[in-house]
């Protein structure tokens, strides 16, 4: 049930940013594009993304923290490209801007969603 709610918030989060940020486009439907990238994402976000926090750590330091934006939008392009390849649906992420505003803005909505449905990310 837990990893249900953490894929609704992430849809939401992910349908939002497709709404919003000029260069994510949605493939495969309107819908099913989103949520089909908000699975692989919160598998990817599971999966990787914690190793590739540890191995970043001393540049994360550098920047006061800064840099978990770039990880979360490397994080973001690679969920859009194996969600793309092994579904052929997902999101279409234009360039890196896109998806460091992309990755900004699913993190924002995402905090907001899961806070109301009371999702805890331990």
């Amino acid at each position: 049930m837990h990893f249900l709610l953490i894929w609704l918030a992430t849809s939401v989060a992910t349908l939002a940013a497709t709404a919003v940020v000029p260069g994510i486009e949605a493939v495969g439907g309107d819908y099913m594009g989103p949520i089909m990238c908000a699975l692989v994402l919160a598998l990817v976000n599971a999966s990787i993304k914690p190793i590739m926090k540890v191995l970043s750590l001393p540049v994360t330091i550098l920047t006061l923290g800064l840099f978990a934006l770039v990880i979360n939008a490397l994080m973001l392009e690679l969920a859009s490209w194996l969600s793309v390849g092994l579904f052929n649906a997902g999101i279409e992420v234009a360039g890196f801007g896109s998806a460091f505003f992309g990755a900004i803005i699913i993190s924002i909505v995402y905090a907001v969603v899961s806070n109301a449905l009371g999702v805890d990310d331990d």
